[in-house]
């Protein structure tokens, strides 16, 4: 257990999105959500895995970024991502 919250405590966040333990259970949840039909668990997952996948085109992981071009693809990501998630929860019913 101890081993588990050091490795926790030392972790940045893109260092941890791209560690094979998350990214395994990442895996596990994804299909237990899919076969359990937990909407909300997918959604999640999904808003989580888009918003570092934008973050690290962007280069924004990196500390690169120039305040034009990246922060723009950047912005019109995220706003891309909560349109569809506001689509999924809001507005598609069951």
């Amino acid at each position: 257990m101890k081993e588990i919250v050091d490795f926790l405590v030392d972790a940045r966040v893109m260092e941890l999105a791209t560690d094979p333990r998350v990214l395994f259970g990442c895996v596990v949840l994804v299909v237990v959500a899919v076969f359990m039909r937990w909407k909300l668990v997918l959604l999640a997952l999904f808003g989580v895995g888009a918003v570092l996948a934008v973050a690290r085109y962007t280069g924004l992981s990196e500390g690169r970024t120039m305040m034009d071009s990246n922060i723009l693809v950047f912005s019109v990501g995220i706003l891309l991502i909560g349109v569809v998630l506001i689509y999924f929860l809001f507005i598609k019913g069951d």
